[in-house]
């Protein structure tokens, strides 16, 4: 079974530039989301997307409830759920036509990591884009 760690994917995903729907990601600085989100922005130059049922508005960007409510196309879609919760956000990231999920580190859900990468999308999961890009050097 993959590990869904590919340093080729990981580095690509990291440094070319995107749209990244965080999912989970809330006005909460306590909240690891919340962190990550601005490294992706502010150091990667990612373009962020706040998905929260709260909706709310984080590092300037406006959020939406749910990644289907998302308007335009989503590149990555980061997933800071519960593992348990993991599987409905890769359907919708599969459904919406992202090009890639990543599970953060502690979300593992192999089946629907099978399921996105079945439909063609790269998948990471496991591990922190800030972990990641400061490994590589991408940062």
């Amino acid at each position: 079974m993959p590990t869904y760690q590919d340093p080729a994917v990981i580095r690509r995903l990291l440094t070319t530039p995107a749209r990244w729907a965080v999912v989970g990601l809330s006005t909460n600085r306590a909240r690891a989301a919340h962190g990550v989100a601005a490294f992706l922005q502010r150091d990667l130059g990612m373009t962020i997307v706040p998905v929260h049922p709260a909706a709310e508005t984080v590092h300037g960007a406006a959020g939406h409830r749910r990644l289907v409510d998302v308007p335009g196309p989503v590149d990555v879609v980061d997933v800071f759920v519960n593992s348990s919760r993991a599987g409905a956000v890769v359907d919708d990231a599969i459904a919406i036509g992202a090009r890639a999920v990543w599970l953060q580190l502690g979300v593992v859900d192999d089946d629907a990591a099978q399921r996105a990468a079945a439909a063609g999308l790269d998948v990471v999961m496991d591990t922190c884009p800030v972990i990641e890009a400061r490994r590589l050097g991408a940062r």
